[in-house]
């Protein structure tokens, strides 16, 4: 029994001990325990006003973006308008040089008469929905040249009237435009 009293006395000198330690532990480091307190409470106040900084930021930035991409849009929308617009003044005149090649070679059948209206909507086409501005604008000199080659041909038989008279050099042109657009 005794040998009993003195384990358990010791058990409870070992838990006294222990006590304490962490006790002068505590009272050793407690300045420093506060201190560390204090420094977390001042990060976590540093990042909560970097973050709503950062977060005023970003909002404005995305206004400026959004407002940037309206613009953007509204731009692109009134350039569509005006190319569809320009898009249909064209047709127009396509739909007017028809008229007028019937009017100038009335000898002429419509289904060449047509051909040639058909194949300047397709050089119109084509230069229409080119995305590189080089093939546009070599398109485009392709349609002003076809269209001057039929306006030049069409004043030459108004002026000389003669019979029998074909648009020879409108003809070699859509031929040679056809060939090269199967080569490519």
């Amino acid at each position: 029994m005794n040998t009993l009293k003195s384990h358990i006395n010791q058990l409870i000198d070992l838990i006294q001990t222990v006590r304490d330690k962490n006790l002068r532990w505590l009272a050793d480091n407690q300045e420093q325990q506060l201190n560390l307190k204090h420094a977390r409470k001042m990060a976590e106040k540093d990042l909560s006003a970097q973050l709503k900084q950062k977060s005023v930021h970003l909002a404005h930035e995305i206004e400026l973006l959004k407002t940037r991409q309206v613009t953007e849009l509204s731009m692109l929308k009134q350039r569509c308008q005006e190319d569809l617009k320009d898009y249909n003044q064209y047709l127009a005149a396509l739909n007017q040089l028809k008229q007028d090649i019937r009017t100038s070679f009335p000898q002429l059948p419509d289904v060449i008469a047509l051909s040639i209206h058909h194949h300047a909507k397709i050089l119109l086409n084509n230069m229409w929905e080119a995305t590189d501005t080089n093939e546009k604008l070599r398109l485009e000199n392709q349609l002003i040249q076809f269209m001057a080659t039929v306006h030049e041909e069409a004043d030459l038989y108004l002026n000389n009237k003669q019979v029998n008279f074909l648009p020879e050099k409108t003809l070699r042109l859509i031929n040679h435009n056809s060939s090269n657009r199967l080569s490519h």
